[in-house]
């Protein structure tokens, strides 16, 4: 789960982390009210929606005017009217994808007078099955850029869950960034405040960029993008509250409802699979035959003909869906209950597209034969491969 710059940082304030003042407001009437609370004399105005690059990217309506997503104003009433112009119109970032996110929520902060920018994440490293830090001296640009061109600029290093954070790696972080005396002992106790903020909360990825040096030498988080394991918010009530669903995809909302395993993509061939491998494996092959999967959605092992139903359901409300492929490999999971599935969302909600078939493993032919006296105008699949060529023969006869 992904939550707001404001609400991510307000989550590292609460563990001692050096982070601007701002306030979040909610319509245009707040601006006012938010700028003179801050006092100024500069305020930084931010788009707040769940993509990076917000600074460089560009508004869909001309009336928002050519200046980004994050601005500096230097009056009330420049904040004034950068509030009125961003809030509620959409923008496009290099994240987003061409279709944009709505700003809903806008930010306005205190200005900060920069004197060094600096790059510091924290994210699972599944290799060692350890929290790593990402430490580079090139803050304010994409990660990946700096990979790209200069590799030598990124430190990295992993934690061992064994000992926990140690003075050690305070004291790597500030040698990555260069940074010697006071500043580096801000840096050590930055990185502890980090990982305990990381460990205790259950975050899949923290990222502050940039990190600053303000010309008054001191070491502030300038940005925060978090994420959350969803699998542990069972734990925290109170960041499950920061959930903004107007940021996500309503498929996935819905989804999420039957603890089933959906992501939407942008292809047009919907697919319906038990287990997250085999999922993937299904999106490759349909690429391989010239077609784009339009979902990633993983039933699991053990769903119920309910939770079928509701992922079929949630397939064909996708416009872009030409074509359905559902591929079970029955183990825990019966194909007889997801035939059974397929053929309640289909009475209910119609067959407006081409649906291949393919079922393997338990209860195979007893799931082969409900579909087979359902009546419904289904094309049988033999194999994935098999499958595959045939959902992307049908959609493409279908277009």
């Amino acid at each position: 789960m992904n939550i707001h710059e404001y609400q991510a940082k307000a989550i590292l304030k609460d563990f001692g982390v050096a982070v601007s003042r701002g306030v979040a407001v909610l319509s245009a009437a707040d601006a006012e009210t938010a700028a003179k609370e801050l006092g100024g004399p500069i305020w930084v105005v931010k788009s707040q929606i769940h993509a990076g690059g917000r600074g460089k990217g560009k508004f869909k309506e001309p009336e928002a005017g050519d200046k980004g997503g994050v601005r500096l104003a230097k009056s009330i009433d420049e904040a004034k009217t950068f509030v009125a112009e961003m809030l509620g119109r959409t923008l496009v970032t290099i994240q987003t994808g061409a279709a944009g996110k709505q700003v809903n929520r806008i930010y306005i902060e205190d200005g900060s007078a920069i004197a060094k920018e600096f790059y510091l994440s924290l994210l699972v490293d599944r290799a060692t099955s350890r929290v790593a830090f990402v430490v580079s001296t090139e803050g304010g640009v994409e990660i990946e850029e700096v990979a790209h061109t200069a590799p030598e600029k990124i430190v990295t290093f992993s934690v061992d869950p064994a000992t926990g954070i140690m003075p050690h790696h305070g004291r790597a972080v500030a040698k990555a960034l260069a940074l010697t005396g006071d500043q580096a002992k801000q840096a050590e106790k930055l990185t502890a405040q980090l990982y305990q903020a990381f460990v205790a909360t259950d975050m899949s990825m923290l990222e502050i960029n940039p990190l600053i040096l303000s010309q008054d030498g001191q070491i502030r988080c300038l940005d925060a993008k978090v994420s959350f394991d969803t699998n542990a918010l069972y734990r925290h009530p109170e960041i499950l509250a920061l959930r903004d669903l107007t940021e996500e995809d309503e498929k996935e909302i819905e989804a999420s409802k039957y603890d089933l395993s959906y992501v939407a993509l942008e292809g047009t061939i919907g697919c319906m699979v038990n287990g997250a491998g085999l999922a993937m494996a299904t999106m490759d092959i349909i690429k391989l035959y010239g077609a784009e999967p339009a979902n990633f959605l993983d039933v699991g092992g053990g769903a119920t003909k309910e939770k079928v139903t509701a992922a079929f359901k949630i397939i064909t409300a996708d416009p872009n869906v030409k074509g359905i492929l559902v591929n079970i490999f029955g183990g825990i999971m019966k194909c007889d209950v997801i035939a059974e599935g397929v053929i309640a969302a289909v009475k209910e909600v119609g067959l407006k597209v081409p649906l291949v078939v393919r079922l393997e493993g338990t209860n195979v032919e007893l799931g082969k034969a409900i579909i087979n006296n359902s009546g419904l105008d289904v094309i049988p699949a033999d194999d994935l491969d098999d499958a595959a060529q045939k959902i992307v023969a049908a959609v493409g006869k279908k277009g």
